[in-house]
């Protein structure tokens, strides 16, 4: 809780309980490294795991299976793991614990997928359950720190993730090029080992709910929290195509594996500079819905400038760029809805009902992609998701309405 007197934290209007320990003015350095940590194996899977799995002979609608498949298992798993959180586990055993289960079935991948796509679907669904906490674990610890200390900006310390996301993915384009893609699932189990050793060595002990908090963890979340949580979640879920078929796409297209690495950085890099310069722009700041806004309608822009790339492969790059608005403002907005309307005592609940509703919204269009891209390519793949990020702005219109009616925002 901070001090009398001093400013108020910038993305939450309501206190915490306060720590057993001080807050450290390391945290934000803490909690910015482990993000690189974590978002470096985010950074190797996302771009080139869809390739690894072209390599095995599996065809577009199989591989949008096992792409939507840990999106599927996180809306059953995200929720009740991060709740845990409310009723006193502390975030840093659960992100130990789900690092080491991800570089487990990672190891496991390629002997799995030697025997039979079921079995590897199989390791698949416990990499997703491994993993579904870390995230919104990072995000619950990383917005509690920011209540704690007002001098702390939550998009400085989540600029960790993407210079972690951006340095793994140019690595994991110069690896796929010097050996090919069978090298992905070892190198992803040793960056999440590198992972698990971050969020020991790392984080902060005391980190879990406090006693008086944890009896009210099935707090109400408020209608303009549900408005704004469904309104980032159909938002990222835009993204849907780009993430399974995006590096598939435009290796058709001629780009080279490197080159789609460095596709992927370019929107890395324009992240980045949206994460470092937002908490400098009053406009911006505790802006939930404006941020939310101003991500929604860079989907839209986004995903038609795609359209439009099938035969100009030049604008792919610059089409990456607003990838800092379409990812980054909505990332911002949906973490300062929840840091200022969530309730104490379910602070973790609704991080991870954010993540899993994500999720959720996520699976369906990973799912319609696949079919979508199978039919007609990228291009229709693409066209798909222009409905996606509209309905999101339009839910961000309705929370806006709605914050404006109930909970003063």
């Amino acid at each position: 809780m901070s001090p009398a007197g001093r400013p108020r934290p910038r993305l939450a209007h309501r206190p915490v309980p306060v720590s057993p320990l001080p807050p450290s003015p390391r945290d934000g350095l803490r909690l910015a490294l482990l993000y690189a940590a974590v978002f470096a194996g985010i950074g190797v899977a996302m771009p080139f795991l869809p390739l690894w799995l072209a390599g095995l002979g599996l065809g577009p609608e199989l591989i949008g299976v096992l792409v939507a498949l840990p999106i599927l298992v996180r809306i059953v798993a995200t929720a009740p793991l991060v709740g845990l959180i409310d009723r006193g586990v502390p975030p840093r055993a659960l992100m130990v614990a789900g690092s080491l289960g991800l570089a487990a079935t990672y190891a496991l991948m390629p002997a799995a997928a030697s025997l039979a796509w079921p079995l590897l679907a199989g390791v698949i669904v416990l990499n997703a359950v491994a993993g579904a906490s870390l995230v919104p674990c990072l995000d619950y610890q990383s917005l509690a720190a920011v209540r704690r200390r007002p001098d702390l900006d939550y998009a400085r310390i989540r600029l960790g993730g993407s210079l972690g996301f951006l340095a793994a993915s140019l690595l994991g384009g110069w690896l796929l090029g010097l050996v090919g893609t069978g090298s992905i699932p070892g190198f992803l189990a040793v960056l999440e080992l590198a992972s698990a050793c971050g969020a020991a060595l790392l984080l902060r002990r005391e980190a879990a709910a406090s006693p008086a908090a944890r009896g009210r963890g099935r707090a109400r979340l408020p209608a303009a929290l549900w408005l704004a949580i469904a309104a980032g979640a159909a938002i990222q879920a835009s993204h849907a195509a780009v993430y399974a078929f995006g590096s598939i796409h435009w290796v058709g297209l001629g780009l080279s594996p490197g080159e789609t690495g460095i596709a992927w950085g370019v929107g890395v890099v324009a992240e980045i500079g949206f994460f470092a310069m937002a908490g400098r722009i009053a406009w911006l700041r505790d802006a939930p819905f404006r941020l939310l806004a101003i991500g929604a309608a860079a989907a839209l822009l986004r995903w038609a400038g795609l359209l439009a790339a099938a035969g100009l492969p030049a604008l792919v790059l610059p089409l990456q760029a607003l990838h800092g608005l379409t990812f980054g403002a909505t990332q911002l907005g949906a973490m300062a809805a929840l840091s200022r309307l969530a309730p104490e005592g379910g602070r973790g609940a609704a991080q991870g009902t954010y993540a899993a509703c994500a999720s959720l919204a996520s699976a369906s269009a990973t799912l319609a992609s696949g079919a979508a891209y199978r039919i007609g390519g990228g291009p229709l793949a693409f066209g798909l998701m222009l409905p996606v990020a509209g309905l999101g702005l339009a839910l961000t219109l309705a929370a806006a309405r709605a914050s404006r009616k109930g909970t003063p925002a």
